[in-house]
């Protein structure tokens, strides 16, 4: 490349890389923001739902029998629907039940069977950063958004570090701020020496979040059912199996969610109650604070969960309603390698895997990126020019434009929605713009 084209190259880099900027830089702030609360739920829900969570311990504890007894006569128009084992001496028991169409948690002392209180489930304040942090509270659209918020900063991680590289100078350049140097090279300096410290943390949040993405977690859950790389096919050929997939039935790890539900066989028999199916969870060591969830029509099963801190614990067991025999039993060690990636990486990404230590990586990281997106709307607003957007200059080399077009190619197959994205800014910045003096006027 000659001097020229190196110029533009750099222009057009420059140009994405605001672009990109300025449109996500409140997205993923709001991810930031809800990330890092939310990586901290086990402790701030002790202490929000103290009342609920906790009991005085006692000598016995009642049958569970019983105690979904004490549910169904206190909410008689309720449905039970799940039920979660006190997991330690001082925990309450959970009985979830659908009410008005609505799914509660009914927290139950386990020693006298006094309901302690009821929690709408979807009012739980974690279940409503989840919503925020995975779908801005507005379903499928802002799943998309997200999506795109998260792919884009992958894009900006790597305009930026093409950005940042020094060109004839000196490394230095990584741990120096530079505040006695006016406003706008402090501004600078924290958003490039944050984001070139980060990075990796940065790209392993991104990267493990994914998998949850509506679309782009659709299709790797697809691809890691048909090459067998998620959930292995074969372990229960003999088993009749649903076209329900577990998650439908029950909140399970991500590597048994489209895992099909299998069916009892019906034999005429009584449904087997609970204490059976905890029965069962322990005789398989199934890690402790596992939940039960209640057979939906004849030929439906009980299904226990376990999301333990860490993937090698968990569990997804379905259990046959007549019998007691155990239809699927699915464990970590049975996942592909895929599975078993993205599993460590949920862990990893919720701040689960090491303890306390992850967490304050995982906060560290998340503040990070509030003050590298935050630093850059600064910059730009420093430099802004009045009456104008203040756009970096558009390169005018044709063949830094077939450079961008091949990254757009390389981007559609790797990243469709940031494909999408970028053809659309491709035909309003080349086509539109260019074409209307007011707009390129502003957009200067």
């Amino acid at each position: 490349m000659d001097y020229l084209t190196n110029k533009d190259f750099y222009k057009a880099i420059w140009r994405w890389h605001f672009y990109a900027g300025i449109i996500f830089a409140p997205f993923l702030i709001i991810l930031s923001i809800t990330g890092a609360i939310y990586l901290f739920k086990p402790q701030i829900e002790s202490v929000l739902y103290n009342d609920l969570y906790y009991v005085q311990e006692g000598e016995h504890e009642l049958a569970p029998s019983y105690v979904i007894e004490q549910v169904k006569n206190t909410y008689e128009n309720a449905t039970v629907v799940s039920y979660r084992p006190s997991d330690a001496p001082n925990r309450s028991t959970e009985v979830g039940i659908v009410l008005d169409g609505k799914t509660y948690i009914v927290f139950v002392n386990p020693y006298t069977g006094d309901i302690v209180g009821k929690l709408a489930k979807e009012d739980k304040l974690m279940n409503i950063i989840v919503k925020l942090h995975g779908e801005l509270m507005v379903g499928t659209v802002g799943d998309r958004i997200v999506e795109l918020a998260a792919c884009w900063a992958v894009i900006l991680l790597i305009t930026g570090l093409y950005l940042w590289w020094p060109r004839n100078r000196s490394l230095y350049g990584i741990v120096k701020i530079r505040f006695h140097e006016g406003k706008r090279v402090m501004w600078k300096d924290i958003h490039s020496v944050l984001a070139i410290w980060l990075s990796m943390f940065i790209l392993l949040l991104i990267l493990t979040g994914l998998p949850w993405a509506g679309f782009m977690g659709d299709k790797i859950n697809q691809i890691a059912t048909a090459t067998h790389t998620g959930y292995p096919s074969g372990l229960w050929d003999e088993i009749p199996e649903s076209v329900i997939p577990t998650k439908s039935v029950a909140d399970v790890p991500w590597a048994a969610e489209n895992m099909p539900v299998p069916e009892s066989k019906q034999n005429g028999a009584m449904t087997i109650p609970v204490e059976s199916v905890i029965q069962i969870a322990k005789d398989r060591h199934v890690h402790p604070g596992f939940s039960i969830y209640f057979p939906e029509g004849e030929k439906g099963v009980y299904t226990v969960s376990v999301f333990p801190n860490l993937p090698q614990d968990q569990a997804t067991l379905h259990i046959d309603q007549y019998s007691g025999e155990v239809l699927a039993d699915l464990r970590f060690k049975d996942y592909g390698w895929l599975a078993k990636m993205i599993e460590i990486g949920i862990a990893l990404h919720e701040g689960r895997y090491f303890g306390l230590f992850n967490q304050l990586i995982g906060l560290v990281t998340c503040l990070g990126l509030i003050f590298i997106a935050y630093s850059g709307v600064v910059m730009w607003w420093k430099r802004r020019p009045k009456g104008a957007l203040g756009v970096p200059p558009a390169p005018q080399s044709k063949k830094v434009m077939r450079i961008v077009t091949f990254i757009i190619i390389v981007l559609g197959l790797t990243m469709p929605l940031v494909a999408l994205s970028l053809v659309i800014a491709f035909i309003a910045d080349w086509i539109v713009i260019r074409r209307i003096p007011k707009l390129q006027t502003w957009f200067s």
